[in-house]
């Protein structure tokens, strides 16, 4: 919930459920009116929360799930702010977009490991995985090697990137 959110009592959030909200999108577009906002915000903050725990399925434990929660609510403001009823999509499928987007963006930004290299590794994992699997035991380097086609020495520099 936004700072201002808590300001917004439920007797006034229930006034602003009452009215159709294709209107509410209207008025907030022309004025952008920090009460919409704040209602837009908490109305649709459950959104992040089930955006958040379908990314978080497929992380690492080190990964907080109330860390995803809140990159993803940046990404809601966002779609609020730049939401246009006009082009005749539902702000919910808008949303959940930049929701994902702005998880995305800043694991991305958090993670000082560059995409090449990340891959590289998945393929060295994959490579090992499936040579442990074919043979039963541990692999060596040169097995290892051959399997991704590069020599001994290639590998050794592939891992040590």
């Amino acid at each position: 919930m936004t700072r201002e959110g808590k300001h917004m009592n439920n007797k006034r959030i229930k006034e602003l459920d009452e009215i159709n909200e294709d209107d509410l999108w209207k008025k907030f577009v022309k004025g952008k009116d920090q009460e919409l906002r704040d209602y837009f915000v908490i109305k649709y903050a459950p959104l992040v929360k089930y955006v958040a725990g379908k990314i978080s399925m497929g992380m690492p434990q080190s990964i907080e799930f109330d860390d995803l929660v809140s990159y993803g609510i940046f990404g809601l403001i966002d779609a609020i702010s730049k939401f246009d009823p006009n082009r005749g999509i539902k702000f919910k499928t808008y949303a959940m977009t930049r929701i994902r987007g702005a998880i995305f963006d800043e694991l991305r930004s958090i993670d000082w490991i560059p995409r090449s290299i990340r891959q590289k590794a998945k393929q060295i994992e994959q490579a090992i995985s499936d040579l442990e699997n074919k043979l039963g035991r541990t692999v060596e380097d040169e097995e290892i090697a051959q399997e991704l086609g590069v020599s001994v020495e290639e590998f050794q520099a592939l891992l040590n990137k």
